[in-house]
């Protein structure tokens, strides 16, 4: 496992869109407030811009990214957001001078695609974060906010929540994986596919049909994503849909269906995803994973294992 360093006051923070088109209003806020954390911003050309869905073209979407990449004096790199369009990009980045110098990659959704390939191909460790929409001023001050901080200036991340009806009891420990379940289905037989065997993976989505999300789980049921976990996290799966003639299933029963036969344990209602509370994980590190009938807790072990 490869971890990029912390940061510290004065460390620089770059912030580029190499997927959807976000607006230059709605990365403002999220540019006060890293210099507020003590971070100095360097502001990519993609902010702001826009070709039809995207925040550019796939050429200057991976310029951008790239150039950010590629910068020495960069620390960490916060995505405006995601969307969908880093996976026509993924396999033209070149990551000759980011091994030279990793650094934290921070996002989620569209960026679940950069998060699995440098687990899958480099061994990197990452930030499933929020990203710059969720600056705001009555948001600046929140926990879930702040854990973003937390995670890149290297301070403990240990979450608890109450215990779920839907929960399956156990304890596990291993590298923690996972991110958007349409993004992890489709990176499915790709050279971005993350191996889970062994693992604690977290999964969450938006705006699913319910029959989809069935598909997507079976997709890497079939695949033998499911089969070796060490746990199962599950996040916010918001403004789930359905057909006119129903599933037949709640998105809950759908997941405990698909792991019904498996013993690790399984943690439902994890507040991460695209919900407003979204608190930050550091993907590819030792965490342990405790479901008991009172609470789960989910902590960043570390050099601790």
């Amino acid at each position: 496992m490869i971890h990029p360093q912390y940061l510290t006051a004065g460390s620089v923070v770059g912030i580029t869109c190499p997927s959807g088109h976000v607006s230059a209003e709605r990365v403002n806020y999220a540019v006060t407030v890293l210099e507020r954390w003590g971070f100095s911003v360097l502001q990519g050309k993609t902010i702001g811009t826009g070709q039809y869905y995207f925040s550019g073209t796939d050429e200057e979407r991976l310029a951008d990214l790239q150039c950010m990449m590629d910068d020495l004096t960069i620390d960490a790199i916060l995505m405006g957001r995601g969307g969908y369009g880093m996976s026509r990009i993924i396999d033209q980045i070149d990551f000759t001078a980011f091994l030279k110098k990793p650094k934290w990659i921070c996002g989620f959704s569209d960026i679940t695609v950069l998060h699995n390939h440098l687990q899958a191909q480099y061994s990197i460790a990452s930030l499933h974060s929020p990203m710059c929409g969720a600056f705001k001023p009555e948001t600046e001050h929140e926990p879930y906010l702040l854990s973003l901080r937390h995670a890149l200036t290297g301070q403990p991340l240990r979450y608890t929540l109450p215990y779920s009806a839907h929960n399956r009891p156990g304890s596990a420990t291993g590298l923690l994986t996972g991110g958007n379940l349409a993004m992890l289905a489709h990176l499915t037989g790709s050279a971005s596919e993350t191996d889970t065997k062994g693992k604690i993976l977290f999964i969450e989505d938006i705006g699913e049909y319910m029959y989809h999300a069935d598909r997507l789980l079976m997709n890497l049921k079939r695949a033998g994503k499911l089969d070796d976990l060490a746990g199962l996290v599950v996040g916010s799966f918001t403004e789930m849909q359905d057909t006119d003639r129903p599933f037949g299933q709640t998105i809950e029963q759908i997941i405990a269906d698909k792991v019904k036969e498996y013993d690790y344990p399984v943690c439902f209602n994890f507040p991460c995803g695209h919900q407003d509370i979204n608190y930050t994980l550091m993907l590819h590190t030792p965490h342990r994973l405790t479901v008991t009938a009172a609470a789960t807790t989910l902590e960043n072990i570390g050099e601790r294992q």
